[in-house]
């Protein structure tokens, strides 16, 4: 079943019914012809009265939900596949009150939903960044100061490393000192990188070393002998914009459309982000994400809301 470049219009045309999204579920599970997820076996009929295949070796009965994450929903699955490609195709996300209206389910299904599609998205097995890395940090929460006058204490910090023509990585981090940026950096940029760009913050000073590159643009204020302002943002190729305009999306994201989310679930946003613009030319998105989909462990509601 053709999933290149799929549109709106082709997505329901191709996934009319649920029987033609069984086929397809059936086709990304198991490529090779289905096999009894007990046994292994081949040898498998078909029951189609109930939806399901009987292992002819161990007797087990199985259907193509079994031992996905659609197994423990009740949702009929042409309504997952319509969320998963709205929220694919989505660039700044949709919220769970949007996805309630355009599907007719209730919130708490429809918010339940995202977070298990975000759940497939999550960071797994990712190669370290190489070439020109761009890495910069941003804060992310309500506007204004404490009680105590601090400005951004009670704020999360968002990291993330961009490389020139690549893949993105972002992480939620504890705070902005020297321990956890410099874990980042160490699990998320290759040492053999050619050059990590970053902005003056004294955080990412000594962070390059013989074979990388580390060069900053300064971006704050400094006044030169005749008292004008000078700002950097870009010395010959050197400049954090392409990481900064990853924040912008994120912070757009939350004001637009989620509007309020708390620091518990911000790492399953940002993962979200990041899934979507490192598939940014992916044809296969929504199939890709389908797969994601089919192997991720099933998230259940009580243990999201703990």
């Amino acid at each position: 079943m053709p999933t290149k470049g799929l549109t709106l219009a082709e997505l329901n045309e191709h996934f009319a019914d649920e029987d033609d999204c069984r086929e397809f579920l059936a086709e990304l599970r198991w490529p090779d012809g289905i096999r009894c997820p007990k046994c292994d076996s081949a040898s498998v009929s078909t029951l189609k009265k109930r939806n399901q295949y009987d292992c002819n070796k161990c007797r087990h009965r199985f259907s193509v939900r079994a031992g996905t994450i659609f197994n423990d929903s009740k949702l009929q699955l042409r309504t997952w596949f319509l969320a998963v490609y709205i929220m694919v195709q989505s660039k700044k996300g949709v919220s769970a009150n949007q996805l309630m209206r355009m599907l007719g389910v209730t919130y708490k299904t429809a918010w339940y939903l995202c977070h298990r599609i975000r759940k497939a998205m999550e960071n797994s097995d990712q190669e370290p960044l190489r070439g020109v890395v761009e890495l910069d940090e941003t804060y992310v929460g309500p506007k204004g100061r404490r009680a105590d006058g601090t400005a951004f204490s009670h704020k999360a910090v968002v990291i993330a490393a961009v490389q020139r023509g690549g893949e993105m990585r972002a992480r939620v981090i504890p705070n902005r000192r020297a321990k956890p940026v410099r874990k980042f950096i160490a699990e998320n940029i290759h040492d053999d990188a050619e050059a990590i760009y970053t902005d003056e913050a004294p955080v990412y000073t000594g962070i390059g070393d013989h074979n990388t590159r580390h060069e900053t643009v300064r971006h704050k204020r400094q006044y030169d002998k005749d008292l004008i302002a000078r700002r950097e943002w870009v010395r010959g190729d050197v400049h954090t914009n392409t990481v900064e305009g990853v924040h912008s999306i994120l912070k757009r994201s939350i004001i637009g459309t989620f509007h309020h989310l708390s620091v518990k679930h911000l790492p399953a946003y940002v993962d979200e982000i990041e899934w979507r613009h490192n598939n940014r030319n992916n044809e296969y998105l929504f199939r890709d994400t389908m797969l994601e989909l089919i192997k991720a462990d099933p998230l259940e509601y009580k243990k999201l809301i703990a």
